[in-house]
């Protein structure tokens, strides 16, 4: 017998994964995936032949070396960088183009086929998938899958491959397998909801969706031949019994107290979205004013119509970090801690060693919580960790809470992922918010025609029929009247207010109601109002201050602090940046909210007399705070304070949280920034993020279609460029892991010894004492010294305990006055 082909070399103790065993088991993993869109053909041929190249002898020579005990999956990308050239991806790629093109020739139907699922294999590792244009217009798939023999080893490969792996290949690729990818792609080529671009898109989210199970598939394989142990604990197949789910959660809800009047209301809301649990599958509004419990009635909705219509999971799309884990612990505190994972992870690092790679969150729980931001990344994003999570959001519920914080560059590239997700994929949308931005195109009819059109043929949500889940307009009015907490008066100064007019205006209010809020716009303005009140002998344990440069566990423990502080009637001062808007269950008597969007202003105003305890109305205050003009480096905030004025003068004397306010303020606010909503790339003549990923401007059967007109539309897409332009916030974050708490006996562990369980582990924990920091505070942060890595190489860095204090979190002065800011 033949000593078998090495695919994997577990260092720990030398045993091995032959090539045949990892290209079936992973095949088998790829196949189950797909198989939610009935592509479990392709799934599998695509497991089957991901790592064909491996058969070569150029590649068994170098997993021998001791360079390919490091990283047995280092590919061509990669390799170029340090002159270790093994492609073993590119030959999987050639056979499957190869023999797929056999079938309908004339209408170009099997190179199509062969192109995206040979893209997906040439893609496995690097930078995901790989452009098929350049931003120079050259056919780069083209150029990998003509690569010769002599460097892809193709021919070699087929005469070393086990007959049983080679017999399996020829079997899929056959006429069962087209037949089943032209089930999926006739739909979206006859859909006459959409025009060409917008179909060309859905051809790109056909092609992430089975390059992100081949993606799951292989790492998952890999990762459990590092770690048989884990193999036993993941839940790939079995479906959750969400009826258990559901009797716990309706459990918990009978045994609710009516403590206040708004306890009604809340139930009411519930109540509303258990009746529309059982529509069908679409997309779906959930528009409930601050404080109005949707955090669980969105989770009742869910577990019912994950029920009724037999799907996978649940995934909560959370805004902010901050708010993730109050979000994720309330669920768990009601159906156990095996139904919830938190996904949100700033550490991980950009590029993945191999070890990295095994140490990747892959989505196996029945309910998982992640932020838009990973969201994004996985669709648009480059490198490979992000697109694992694709394939789990279809046949799911997706909740989007605080949908208004979608960032407006990516307006249209959301709303078409969504439309593939809801139409072809499986899934249905919630998207939830007290202040419900225009994205389908019904929120447009105020715009003019041409507007109007302009912007709807760039991809608006194709919402369901009677899509807001709480009713019609009427009923929308009559909620938020019933849930009416708080009078919102805008005090508006000339010239805007200072820092010691603010603090004046601030203590004044303190002394009448006991507890207030000021919410500003950056850290600046946080840090001098907390040290004005400092200097005006407020009693230190009175006095709170909150922003993204403490760690979640420090904020929490603040938090803490303050709730106590307000059960026992004891005084309270809490200046804040906008973390504490969204999601944050503290009720103060009195809020005042610097000039900003009216979504935040909405958002700031629940936090005010939030359970209806006050007798009478809360009183929030809105101040035009003495600021820069943020149009360069802040424009959300600019655009915000512009139009929240405008309308504040057009609803003048009238409730300004009312639906229909809110509606002119996002008329406002989208006219004026409907050209952003494509995502325009910057320093680039060649369209916009959008136009990358649908019909492409360098598309060279762009204007003499006529060529290719009888034929299947080969994929032109960008996909490599756009995943290194995208960045789903303009100034993307570093992870810092800060010395507060445990947090300084977690950074001893991870500066130890190195082992992938135990290093995982403690990332995990880290989040909770980890700051991202924007890249001007990270270079000063390095110019002062300020920061080391945990171990060389690994991407993890942490702060030098003197720049960490109680006050402000993360500090560049050692004496606790910050000498810098990030805004």
């Amino acid at each position: 017998m033949k000593d078998p082909y090495i695919a994997h070399l577990r260092k720990s103790d030398g045993q091995i994964q032959s090539v045949q065993a990892h290209l079936k088991e992973t095949a088998v993993l790829a196949k189950v995936f797909a198989q939610k869109l009935n592509l479990e053909s392709a799934g599998e041929l695509l497991g089957l032949m991901h790592d064909f190249g491996k058969y070569s002898r150029k590649f068994q020579k170098y997993i021998h070396d001791e360079t390919g005990l490091l990283n047995p999956d280092l590919d061509d990308e990669e390799s170029m960088l340090n002159g270790s050239k093994v492609d073993h991806s590119t030959a999987g790629a050639q056979w499957v183009y190869r023999e797929l093109r056999k079938f309908g020739a004339a209408q170009g139907i099997g190179e199509f086929f062969g192109q995206m699922l040979g893209l997906c294999i040439a893609s496995h590792h690097g930078e995901g998938l790989i452009d098929c244009l350049d931003r120079e217009g050259n056919p780069k798939w083209i150029e990998r899958f003509n690569k010769t023999d002599e460097l892809t080893h193709l021919s070699e490969c087929e005469r070393n491959a086990d007959e049983a792996v080679q017999q399996k290949a020829k079997e899929l690729a056959g006429e069962n397998l087209i037949r089943s990818l032209l089930n999926a792609v006739k739909p979206i080529l006859s859909d006459q909801a959409t025009n060409n671009k917008i179909k060309e898109f859905y051809l790109g989210c056909l092609t992430r969706f089975l390059f992100s199970c081949l993606i799951d598939a292989d790492r998952i394989n890999s990762s459990d031949f590092e770690r048989e142990a884990q193999k036993e604990v993941r839940r790939l197949t079995e479906k959750p019994d969400w009826q258990s789910a559901i009797n716990q959660l309706e459990t918990k809800l009978a045994g609710f107290e009516n403590r206040y009047p708004i306890d009604k209301i809340r139930r009411k809301i519930s109540d509303d979205c258990l009746k529309r649990a059982v529509d069908f599958q679409g997309i779906y509004t959930l528009t409930v004013p601050t404080g109005g419990g949707k955090t669980l009635a969105s989770l009742r909705y869910a577990l019912h119509h994950t029920q009724k219509h037999n799907l996978d999971r649940i995934i909560y799309i959370i805004p902010y970090t901050s708010i993730i884990d109050q979000n994720a612990q309330a669920v768990r505190e009601i159906l156990g801690e095996d139904w919830v994972l938190e996904h949100h992870s700033n550490l991980e690092p950009e590029k993945q060693s191999w070890q990295d790679k095994l140490l990747s969150e892959n989505w196996d729980k029945p309910i998982v919580f992640t932020t838009m931001v990973q969201f994004l990344d996985a669709w648009f994003g480059g490198g490979t960790r992000g697109a694992r999570h694709i394939h789990p959001m279809t046949n799911s519920v997706l909740i989007f809470d605080e949908i208004q914080t979608l960032p407006v560059k990516c307006v249209h590239l959301f709303c078409n992922v969504l439309n593939w997700l809801t139409t072809f994929g499986k899934s249905t949308a919630v998207l939830c918010t007290a202040t419900q931005p225009l994205l389908g195109e019904s929120g447009l009819r105020n715009f003019p025609e041409d507007k109007r059109e302009s912007i709807a043929s760039l991809g608006l949500l194709r919402l369901s029929e009677d899509a807001e889940i709480m009713g019609k307009h009427q009923d929308l009015d009559k909620l938020f009247d019933e849930l009416s907490r708080v009078e919102i008066q805008f005090n508006e100064k000339v010239g805007g207010w200072n820092v010691e007019e603010a603090g004046t205006f601030l203590l004044k209010q303190f002394q009448t109601t006991q507890s207030c809020l000021f919410i500003v716009n950056t850290k600046k303005w946080a840090q001098e109002l907390y040290q004005y009140c400092q200097r005006q002998n407020v009693p230190p344990e009175a006095l709170f201050h909150l922003s993204t440069h403490q760690c979640a566990a420090h904020r929490k423990a603040i938090f803490d602090t303050i709730k106590a502080r307000l059960e026992n009637k004891q005084p309270v001062i809490c200046i804040s940046t906008q973390l504490i808007e969204a999601g944050v269950d503290i009720s103060m008597a009195c809020v005042i909210r610097a000039l900003g969007g009216l979504d935040s202003i909405a958002q700031a105003a629940g936090r005010c007399n939030r359970h209806g305890e006050k007798k009478g109305k809360g009183q929030v205050w809105v101040l035009n705070l003495q600021e820069q003009d943020f149009t360069r480096i802040l424009p959300d905030i600019q655009a915000g304070k512009t139009h929240a004025e405008r309308v504040f003068r057009d609803f003048a004397g009238q409730d300004i949280l009312q639906p229909e306010a809110m509606k002119r303020y996002f008329e406002y606010y989208f006219y004026q920034r409907s050209d952003e909503m494509a995502y325009s790339v910057k320093n680039s003549t060649t369209g916009s993020l959008l136009d990358w990923l649908s019909d492409n401007a360098l598309n060279p059967y762009g204007e003499k279609n006529n060529k290719r007109s009888k034929l299947l539309p080969l994929l032109m897409q960008s996909f490599k460029s756009t995943g290194r332009a995208f960045q789903a916030i303009d100034a993307p974050t570093h992870a810092v892991i800060v010395p507060y708490g445990e947090g300084a006996e977690l950074i001893a562990k991870l500066c130890g010894e190195w082992s992938p369980q135990e290093m995982h582990r403690t990332l995990q924990k880290a989040q909770r004492y980890s700051v991202n920091v924007f890249p001007n505070v990270w270079d000063k942060l390095q110019k002062e010294n300020a920061l080391h890595e945990a171990i060389e190489g690994s991407g993890i860095d942490y702060l030098k305990e003197r720049y960490y204090n109680d006050e402000f979190g993360l500090s560049l002065d050692e004496t606790s006055e910050m000498t810098f800011y990030d805004l």
